[in-house]
């Protein structure tokens, strides 16, 4: 089990999250979309979400200012934070445009939200976790979604909560977080997200 945990640490990284999230999205909502435009959205979203922030950290590695993927030093934390903002509020603004997709802005609103706290945390050297940040987030956004379309299905829950134990796991296995920066990032990952809920739900 000490071999596996660690492995969900990469697999539900933060970096790959809003993914999770969006592909989940096109899923229950499957009908109001053409394969076009579902395609186009997945582009989107792994361009901004996925390829920039990596091609930024093998630039910020390359240069000395990050050390890991997992960036586990706190002040290495906050430029790949600042970048992470500007291109939710790219999304926001200009991609998962509120008319047109608008559960699916909210959780990005709310992701963004979950960013800026993280950065403030960071500045004030308390490390909170980023994957408990997204895990819990996109959990809320999915538990949100099933109530919104009145799916009925409390497998997708459960499912999100038991991988969300499952990184708590995984990041205390590894010595990557005490058990209060999993709060943090926890807490920081939920409370915009059920702030957002009330405004689509």
């Amino acid at each position: 089990m000490k071999k596996i945990l660690p492995i969900f640490s990469y697999i539900l990284h933060p970096i790959f999250i809003s993914m999770y999230a969006t592909l989940f999205y096109l899923f229950c909502k499957n009908d109001a979309f053409t394969n076009q435009e579902k395609y186009y959205v997945l582009f989107q979203i792994l361009i901004i979400t996925i390829l920039v922030p990596v091609l930024f950290f093998l630039l910020l590695r390359s240069t000395g200012h990050v050390k890991s993927v997992m960036i586990h030093e706190t002040s290495q934390r906050r430029i790949p934070l600042i970048l992470q903002c500007f291109l939710y509020i790219l999304l926001v603004k200009r991609s998962i445009v509120i008319a047109r997709y608008p559960e699916l802005h909210f959780f990005f609103l709310g992701a963004l939200f979950s960013t800026i706290l993280a950065l403030v945390c960071s500045l004030f050297k308390i490390k909170a976790s980023l994957h408990m940040m997204a895990i819990s987030g996109f959990t809320i956004f999915a538990i949100g979604l099933n109530i919104h379309l009145q799916m009925q299905n409390p497998y997708w829950a459960a499912f999100l909560i038991l991988m969300t134990g499952i990184v708590a796991s995984s990041r205390l296995e590894m010595e990557a977080h005490s058990p209060n920066e999993l709060l943090i990032g926890t807490f920081i990952g939920i409370f915009p997200q059920l702030l957002f809920l009330y405004l689509w739900l």
